[in-house]
């Protein structure tokens, strides 16, 4: 019995947390100048050399998980009389969770006294990655599918997933920006501070003037917004820019330390449609951060 926590690469897990908290990872694709390729060996997986073919003329696309990748991932825990919780990324910048639902109501229906829940976390990177560890932790610890769920969904709603970018391009291009009015120069050094929104979709709520006040205005909202910081595991996630990641560190840990930090760098996929030099944080904070629109 109990339940089997399934969620995709995009999670940006490292091999360590996978392994230890004993999920099942489901590969996006990427394509480079058309040849494919999946990250679940994150250990193997070099961000500065990933980072470094957007400055040339290296195409690099995506793909989504079709529903028969869900089915045939599902099934078999199915049949050994496991629930499946799967967690997932954000419907509002990919198809892949829509796909995810289809093939559960599918598979609701031949298994009907399993439960199959999809949580949307309405994130990406390491604000789907930290739900799924937090579903491993509920699993080990009993806690029934269903009930499991709900406590992943609100988790979801109020983990706020915050970055900047160096160039909106890779936003835009992807059409993974929401507001593109808020689009602003890169002439005048001005630099977005973006966020996961309540509807999963990315957009820009706010713009500063430089680099190292992008990085500065990440840590004022995390001391503005998180909540028992001492007890909570923390993400970054970067897109060739350690340093600034690093002095991202310095800044969370000078007023309200958290318990751990998590740093990783941006997976392909989801970093392929931030560019490099992107730098996110993600945390827990408090109910309804996700309507806030100012710094």
């Amino acid at each position: 019995m109990g339940f089997v926590v399934v969620t995709d690469t995009s999670g940006n897990l490292l091999n360590k947390q996978v392994r230890e908290n004993d999920l099942k990872v489901l590969p996006f694709s990427y394509y480079i100048d058309g040849e494919e390729h999946t990250c679940l060996d994150t250990d193997a997986f070099n961000g500065d050399e990933f980072y470094e073919i957007f400055k040339g003329d290296t195409k690099v696309t995506t793909s989504q998980i079709n529903p028969n990748t869900y089915l045939e991932c599902f099934e078999p825990f199915l049949k050994e009389g496991k629930d499946v919780i799967y967690v997932s990324m954000s419907s509002g910048i990919s198809g892949s969770c829509q796909s995810s639902m289809l093939a559960a109501q599918m598979l609701r229906e031949q298994y009907p006294e399993r439960t199959i829940e999809v949580v949307d976390t309405r994130g990406a990177s390491l604000g789907e990655g930290l739900v799924a560890v937090r579903a491993a932790q509920l699993r080990d610890a009993g806690v029934p599918t269903a009930e499991a769920a709900e406590q992943l969904r609100d988790l979801s709603e109020r983990m706020f997933n915050v970055f900047t970018v160096n160039d909106l391009m890779f936003l835009r291009r992807g059409g993974r920006l929401s507001n593109l009015s808020a689009i602003v120069g890169t002439v005048l050094h001005i630099k977005p501070i973006l966020k996961g929104a309540e509807d999963g979709k990315i957009v820009a709520f706010a713009k500063v003037r430089g680099r190292k006040r992008s990085v500065e205005a990440l840590a004022q909202q995390y001391d503005k917004l998180v909540v028992n910081p001492e007890s909570q595991t923390v993400g970054i996630a970067h897109a060739a820019c350690r340093e600034d990641a690093e002095y991202l560190i310095s800044l969370l840990n000078k007023n309200h330390p958290p318990k751990d930090i998590l740093l990783v760098d941006y997976e392909p996929v989801t970093g392929s449609h931030v560019g490099p030099g992107a730098l996110a944080l993600f945390f827990e904070s408090s109910v309804g951060v996700r309507s806030t629109n100012s710094l």
